[in-house]
């Protein structure tokens, strides 16, 4: 028996730990991306289940498609040095630090503008009354 196999653990205790619902799990489950084990009704999951859960997990914090995430998993599995996993992760994620300093530049221009309004407003509200 494996070490993976003697740390088996049940879905309560995996939402806990990933700070998830049992039902997040579940879909995960559903999309493929992640196989538990059944004994009866019951899933079990393997440390191997958790750490893909956590990778899930981090690709979605980090924006990725669920597409993006089940590519870069199968990478994993279906290539041991992980050499274009690696490859194909790091262009991604260039893509997506690009996508995301695009956003941060527009946002910096929309505080600005909105600075800038707001200030006029205020002004306007100083201003006194002609004819008053």
């Amino acid at each position: 028996m494996s070490q993976d196999d003697r740390d088996l653990r049940g879905i309560q205790e995996v939402a806990t730990s990933l700070g998830v619902t049992q039902r997040t799990l579940r879909f995960y489950e559903d999309r493929g991306l992640i196989q538990p084990l059944r004994i009866g009704s019951t899933r079990v999951y393997t440390r191997r289940d958790t750490a893909r859960m956590q990778l899930i997990l981090r690709g979605k914090r980090l924006g990725f498609s669920l597409r993006e995430i089940e590519e870069f998993l199968d990478l994993y599995d279906a290539d041991p040095q992980h050499v274009e996993q690696m490859r194909r992760l790091a262009g991604r994620c260039r893509e997506r630090i690009d996508e995301l300093e695009a956003q941060r530049h527009a946002i910096d221009q929309t505080l600005v503008e909105l600075a800038t309004i707001e200030r006029e407003a205020l002004a306007r509200i100083e201003e006194p009354v002609a004819g008053g």
